[in-house]
């Protein structure tokens, strides 16, 4: 113990957290084990610390807490990590989407610049189960085994809808309700689409990304009256 002034503190001795430590490490590694959790984890990506530990008790006898079984796995290259998200694809979607690549693979920047292309994004005010993770090691985070296919998220929810053509853009439009094809139609069409396609004359195209609204009768029946080209998308491309 030493003393300053009218304070004293107690010296911190590490040394023997340390030896604790790798004599935890040590134990796990004698008896094989790593090599256990190792396939576990990558067998079941979803497992939790407390569940490898469980397995590894049940199957071993060793007994780790779930703070070595994270330092061991980060030894071998294994970090808990956030799954990535995907569009879940056919077969039938990759070939249409080589198709089209194809197809424009030589148009100009002069054939581009009358493109617009428009997208809408709902997020999601309730939990999509970001709370879960997986065991991945580094440079791995979109293989397949990574990521989980979703692209319909439930609950309450902000719509965001905007274009964007070479060297200018829409404004955001932003709504608290589910799109249908009226609100397309009256708001969208009307109040955004339409004031590019009078300056650009019949060249130009609009890019919308097949949702259900934007297929509705009267979404076609609106681009006919006003000679709006739609530029054929595939299902689920993305810009």
């Amino acid at each position: 113990m030493t003393h300053i002034g009218r304070y004293s503190t107690v010296e911190f001795d590490p040394e023997p957290m340390i030896l604790r430590y790798q004599r935890r490490d040590h134990i796990l590694s004698l008896s094989g084990s790593v090599e256990c959790v190792r396939v576990t984890a990558k067998r079941n990506r979803r497992s939790t610390a407390s569940d490898l530990s469980r397995q590894l008790s049940s199957a071993t006898g060793t007994t780790v807490s779930r703070q070595t079984l994270y330092r061991r796995l980060g030894h071998i290259g294994l970090y808990a990590r956030r799954p990535v998200r995907c569009v879940p694809l056919t077969a039938t979607h990759c070939r249409l989407r080589l198709a089209w690549s194809g197809e424009h693979a030589l148009w100009t920047p002069q054939q581009w610049s009358c493109v617009m292309f428009s997208d809408e994004s709902r997020f999601s005010l309730q939990s999509d189960s970001r709370r879960t993770f997986i065991w991945r090691a580094p440079g791995t985070r979109y293989h397949q085994e990574n990521t989980i296919e979703r692209h319909r998220y439930g609950g309450a929810g902000w719509l965001v809808w905007g274009g964007i053509i070479l060297g200018s853009r829409t404004d955001l439009h932003v709504q608290s309700v589910t799109m249908t094809g009226h609100i397309y139609r009256d708001v969208i069409l009307e109040q955004h689409v339409r004031l590019f396609r009078g300056p650009m004359g019949a060249e130009f195209l609009f890019m919308d990304d097949n949702a259900r609204p934007h297929r509705a009768k009267i979404v076609d029946e609106c681009l006919q009256s006003e000679d709006i080209t739609r530029m054929d998308w595939p299902a689920y491309y993305r810009t």
